[in-house]
């Protein structure tokens, strides 16, 4: 019995030191319990926003394959519209043609494109001259190109001998089924053009023509905004593209 007294004795007194030691050198367990808490309550507050930004992450990915899959159906639902858009351009100028009147002059532009070259101000005129009506004799003429626009800022129309580097005046055209120009240009500085116009003469026939324009369009096919038989015919509209 004593000596299981003096055991216990001896245990009591090495646990009362060794806490004395810890109080001395600041050590405190109801500091360590506090702080175990604070650590335990901070573990679950993480634990709750990281729960919360997983939520939002699935929300955003789910509102981001939602939005792919709208734009996938707007870019569909594009692509339809230009296909119609398309088959009714072809419709227009096929009805176009039946309804057109009775010209003097059988000969249009077929196509018009503007490339740009390396100089800013510098372009090249790509188009064709052909019949409208059946191919039977060759046609002769020369056609007049005139370049509407802005003059800074103000409106401007130029002559084709104003932008051409050769100053020509007109071109000449004669060929049975159709003829293909290259024609270079150079816009003066601060003129920005909107439109090509064409004016079509028959041999030495100035009181009949055929003016047709286009609106200006570097780079791909420009299109044709009307179609005009002046002087001695009748007018024909367009509708732009």
């Amino acid at each position: 019995m004593l000596w299981a007294t003096a055991a216990v004795l001896g245990i009591v007194i090495l646990y009362v030191a060794f806490e004395l030691g810890r109080f001395d050198a600041g050590f405190r367990v109801i500091d360590s319990v506090r702080g175990a808490l604070a650590a335990s309550a901070r573990i679950r507050e993480l634990e709750s926003e990281n729960d919360d930004q997983r939520r939002q992450l699935a929300a955003a990915d789910v509102a981001r394959r939602v939005d792919r899959e709208g734009y996938k159906q707007v870019e569909r639902s594009l692509g339809d519209m230009q296909s119609q858009i398309a088959r009714l351009n072809q419709d227009l100028s096929f009805y176009r043609g039946l309804v057109q009147p009775v010209s003097l002059i059988h000969v249009k532009v077929q196509q018009m494109q503007i490339v740009p070259q390396v100089d800013t101000r510098q372009f090249h005129l790509k188009f064709v001259l052909t019949q409208v009506a059946k191919p039977d004799s060759t046609v002769s003429g020369n056609a007049a190109i005139t370049l509407d626009g802005l003059q800074w800022g103000k409106p401007m129309s130029l002559s084709f001998a104003e932008v051409s580097p050769a100053r020509r005046l007109t071109l000449a055209y004669s060929f049975r089924y159709f003829q293909e120009y290259d024609e270079p240009i150079e816009l003066p500085r601060g003129f920005e053009p909107t439109r090509v116009g064409v004016e079509i003469h028959s041999g030495k026939d100035t009181a009949h023509s055929v003016q047709q324009a286009f609106v200006w369009k570097a780079q791909g096919m420009s299109v044709e905004t009307e179609v005009n038989a002046a002087k001695g015919g009748v007018d024909v509209q367009a509708e732009t593209e």
